[in-house]
């Protein structure tokens, strides 16, 4: 029998839509090939022109969103939050239910300290918290 996950009972996470995971720290949000036709349907711009306007291709890992100055998403907005939170990509879906985050209670503890949607709202099984890990939406290493 395979060993449990220390969240073997789930872990709960609601959005608060804080920004905390959009803004003022440097990062990387990736996009999927899935990602971007949604997106740029919703912005009601082709996928060239979203490319052109708000993709990175910097490094073998993939495309990525453009950040601005100060390091935000470029989605970002400090008065709405994410303009595009319904069609977010996957990696934002995904948060904070990320390998990295959930490795270890003290990775999740720590995490949790910086996003107040953490231990809040919507109860996840451990199954669902790990089908999240396995599809992500972060690079392959």
């Amino acid at each position: 029998m395979a060993e449990q996950p220390w969240y073997k009972n789930g872990l709960k996470f609601e959005c608060q839509r804080c920004g905390n995971c959009c803004s003022g720290v440097p990062g990387h949000v990736w996009v999927s090939d899935e990602d971007i036709p949604l997106i740029a349907k919703h912005l009601d711009i082709d996928e060239i022109t979203f490319r052109q306007r708000y993709i990175i291709n910097k490094n073998a890992e993939g495309p990525r969103l453009a950040q601005r100055q100060n390091d935000d998403c470029v989605f970002y907005n400090s008065t709405h939050g994410c303009v595009i939170y319904e069609y977010r990509p996957r990696q934002c879906h995904t948060w904070p239910f990320w390998k990295s985050n959930v490795s270890k209670p003290k990775n999740w503890a720590g995490t949790s300290l910086n996003c107040p949607g953490m231990n809040q709202g919507k109860h996840r099984t451990a199954d669902q918290i790990m089908a999240l890990i396995e599809d992500d939406g972060l690079p392959q290493k």
